[in-house]
C-alpha cells in the first residue's frame, strides 16, 4: 500500500475532504497543507515560501502522510517522495459550484479554517478571491494531473474525473492493497 500520498487537484474539488478519508481509512497521518501555509488568524497572511518548504520538507521526510494539495513553489518536494498522487480532475461546473456553495457558507457562518482564518464576502469579491484563484489556476492544474498520468516516471496516478469515480476509488482502496488507476 501507499504510504506517501498526495491529494491533488483543481480549487473546489474536494481534496481535503478527501485526504482526510484516506488518512481515516488507512490510519496515514494526514496534514492540512492551508493551516501549514497561512499564518495562524491573521488574516490570510502567507507563511514565507521558504518556511513553508521547510515545513513540507519535514512531513515529506516521514515514511507515512497525506497531504492535501501542494503548492507550485514547492511541488517538487512531496512529488519526489509521493508514491501515489490521487488527482481530482473534475469538470469546471462540479469544482466551482462546489467553492461557491462552501464559500458561501463560511462567510455566513464565520467558521475559522486555513489556520484560523474566516471567509468573508468581502474577501470572496478581493483580489485574493479563492473564486478568482480557481479561474486562475484550474486549467495548469488539470494540465498537471494529466501529464503525471502519462508520466511513466512520474508516482502512480489515479486520476478521478468525477465526484462518483471517488466514492467507487475510496470503495475499492484498501489499506492492504494497491491502489487502482482510474481513468
Amino acid at each position: 500500500m501507499a504510504q506517501r500520498i498526495l491529494v491533488y487537484g483543481v480549487t473546489g474539488s474536494g481534496k481535503t475532504a478527501l485526504a482526510q478519508r484516506i488518512s481515516a481509512r488507512t490510519g496515514i497521518p494526514w496534514h492540512s497543507v492551508d493551516d501549514l501555509t497561512y499564518e495562524p488568524g491573521a488574516d490570510w497572511v502567507n507563511v514565507s515560501d521558504e518556511e513553508q518548504r521547510r515545513r513540507i520538507e519535514a512531513i515529506c521526510a516521514a515514511e507515512q502522510w497525506v497531504l492535501d494539495t501542494a503548492y507550485s513553489s514547492w511541488l517538487d518536494i512531496p512529488l519526489a517522495r509521493a508514491e501515489l498522487v490521487v488527482g481530482l480532475d473534475f469538470p469546471r461546473f462540479v469544482s466551482l459550484f462546489r467553492l461557491t456553495r462552501r464559500t458561501i457558507a463560511r462567510s455566513l457562518d464565520g467558521r475559522r479554517v486555513c489556520n484560523g482564518n474566516r471567509e468573508s464576502f468581502r474577501h470572496a469579491l478581493s483580489r485574493d478571491s479563492i473564486i478568482l484563484w480557481h479561474f486562475k489556476s484550474f486549467s495548469s492544474k488539470r494540465r498537471r494531473i494529466r501529464a503525471w498520468a502519462s508520466d511513466r516516471a512520474a508516482p502512480e496516478v489515479v486520476r478521478l474525473t468525477s465526484p462518483r469515480q471517488v466514492e467507487d476509488w475510496l470503495e475499492s482502496f484498501r489499506p492492504s492493497a494497491r491502489a487502482t488507476a482510474y481513468t
